[in-house]
């Protein structure tokens, strides 16, 4: 952990930069070690193909992050990742939001480490760079 997940509509792929969003996300998160293990950190999106936005009867767009992670971040230290992408992401589509309509949303998700199951040895990887 953590995973930050980006639902975008399918009418702004072109223009979203996507693989440069997530590419930022994980320098944020990887500046943010120790409080997140860089061996846990994940990015993605998810292309949608299939929404309906507000009244549907314009080419409205939006996309959504979520960040999730596990229980035990200080507020302060939630605060201060969510603020720095957020704003790394309303930079990143002000172009979109100046000539079209567009939403934009994060959430942050904690979840407690009951219940998850983990298999990853990339932690390994960055144990053994950092010494």
């Amino acid at each position: 952990m953590p995973h930050f997940i980006i639902e975008y509509t399918s009418n702004i792929k072109s223009d979203a930069h996507i693989p440069a969003l997530l590419e930022k996300a994980n320098k944020i998160l990887i500046s943010k070690s120790p409080t997140f293990p860089i061996g846990g950190i994940r990015s993605r999106a998810i292309e949608l193909k299939d929404y309906y936005i507000a009244d549907g009867q314009a080419d409205d767009a939006f996309v959504h992050a979520t960040l999730k992670i596990g229980s035990g971040r200080s507020e302060q230290e939630k605060a201060s990742v969510c603020d720095e992408l957020f704003t790394m992401m309303k930079e990143h589509f002000q172009e979109l939001y100046d000539h079209r309509y567009f939403a934009l949303s994060m959430e942050l998700y904690e979840f407690s480490e009951a219940g998850t199951y983990k298999w990853n040895n990339i932690h390994g990887r960055f144990k053994k760079t950092l010494l």
